[in-house]
């Protein structure tokens, strides 16, 4: 027997909630396959099948599980499969091409109950939708969040009037299997729904709210023309991708402009540790990434060394793993200095919060074409505002606008970046 145990995620993390199971009780598993999500108050991790054989669960999904706590067993020698049972009993009659329709509609709904995140699972369990019946939207054809709140928004449809000579539910031939039916509307008089806070949900509580506590946080904020950057994406975006497998985006430029205003401006790159002031001498960049789960910040390391395309891959292959719950403790410690994009969600201005023990944020926002003033005169530029929030325990106020300032010229003339300048 091998045990399934709770992998040590850190010195810190001494306890998670074992979100979901992957597999059944019973189920034949695989080395490596996927066996349980497990949320904790930094990360969701996956925890994986170390051997083949035939999985025991010992622990109920949505309790509470210590490090090194056993919650599951694998059973070596167990049979690779098991053959179905027989049935003696005379097949119902029913047309040969409902049986595949069948089985697809089965493994199409299995498919969407095994890939729902924690955040879709609560929802669905606090809105009674069943997430088989729920078109989704997300890659893949997954169920998201917001697919469940929309349908649970929607109006019930009305029932259908049975057509004379059509067979009843009661005595249809070979009926698909489905999950029961749920309402999709809360119970009758009720206004509110109370749920626990999850971990994770939890941890970015306090962080929040210990950062506005024990920093003196201040935003200054610029705008910048995005015209040299679009064009220059414009007019290599082919070649670059074409040779770097991956898109050139604009974070690898605001990367590279905070590393050099950092460089110019070190005062931003110091942080206070009990009563002693530390000034960094490296640029490890961390870039706020929006997941189901909360907002996670996996941190880019030694950003002054990298090109634009290994930013570009760096910051794609963190998103990806903090967005499939892969993301490690590791991954999202030992950064000096945030980016957080709102402008992908639309926002127009913000105030960012700083990510304690760091000194330094920069907010990015929506781009919008605006009037602007050039050589006297009107015109018309894709224009972003950007928010920098800074702790002024560490960072005068001087400092401040003239980082930003950096960061603005950089934006505004890329060459900066090449030369240094």
């Amino acid at each position: 027997m091998i045990e399934v145990k709770i992998p040590a995620l850190g010195e810190s993390i001494s306890s998670g909630i074992l979100a979901k199971w992957h597999v059944k009780d019973g189920d034949v598993v695989k080395r490596g396959q996927p066996l349980f999500e497990l949320e904790t108050d930094k990360i969701t991790s996956e925890g994986q099948a170390e051997a083949n054989g035939r999985v025991a669960l010992k622990v109920a999904a949505g309790a509470e599980v210590a490090i090194g706590q056993v919650v599951a067993v694998i059973d070596e020698t167990a049979a690779a499969s098991a053959p179905a049972p027989v049935s003696t009993a005379p097949a119902a009659a029913a047309p040969v091409a409902a049986v595949p329709a069948a089985r697809a509609q089965l493994e199409t709904q299995n498919s969407k109950l095994e890939t729902l995140s924690p955040a879709a699972r609560r929802v669905a369990k606090e809105t009674k939708v069943d997430p088989a019946t729920v078109p989704g939207t997300g890659k893949g054809g997954r169920v998201t969040k917001g697919d469940l709140l929309a349908a649970a928004s929607a109006p019930a449809p009305a029932p259908s009037t049975p057509v004379p000579g059509t067979p009843s539910r009661e005595n249809a031939p070979l009926p698909v299997p489905a999950a029961p039916a749920q309402s999709t509307s809360a119970p009758a008089g009720t206004r509110t729904t109370r749920t626990k806070m999850s971990p994770l949900r939890k941890r970015i509580a306090e962080r929040l709210v210990s950062a506005q506590h024990t920093a003196a946080i201040l935003t200054t904020f610029n705008e910048v023309d995005m015209s040299a950057v679009m064009n220059l994406r414009k007019t290599y975006q082919e070649d670059f991708t074409a040779r770097h497998g991956i898109k050139l985006g604009f974070m690898s430029f605001f990367v590279k402009a905070v590393v050099q205003a950092l460089q110019t401006v070190p005062a931003v790159n110091a942080q206070i540790e009990g009563d002693e002031l530390i000034q960094n001498h490296y640029f490890d960049i961390g870039v706020a990434v929006g997941t189901e789960r909360g907002l996670l910040v996996p941190v880019v390391r030694d950003c002054d060394q990298l090109s634009f395309a290994g930013i570009e891959k760096a910051i794609a292959e963190q998103a990806k793993k903090a967005r499939e719950g892969k993301i490690k403790i590791e991954d999202l410690q030992g950064g000096v200095f945030t980016i957080s994009n709102g402008g992908i969600y639309g926002s127009m201005l913000s105030t960012p919060i700083l990510n304690p023990p760091q000194s330094g944020i920069l907010g990015l926002h929506n781009i919008k074409e605006r009037a602007v003033v050039v050589n006297g005169q009107i015109v018309a530029r894709p224009m972003m505002y950007l928010a920098l929030s800074y702790d002024h325990r560490v960072v005068d106020g001087k400092e401040a606008v003239t980082f930003l300032g950096h960061v603005k010229q950089a934006v505004e003339d890329p060459a900066r970046l090449l030369f240094a300048l």
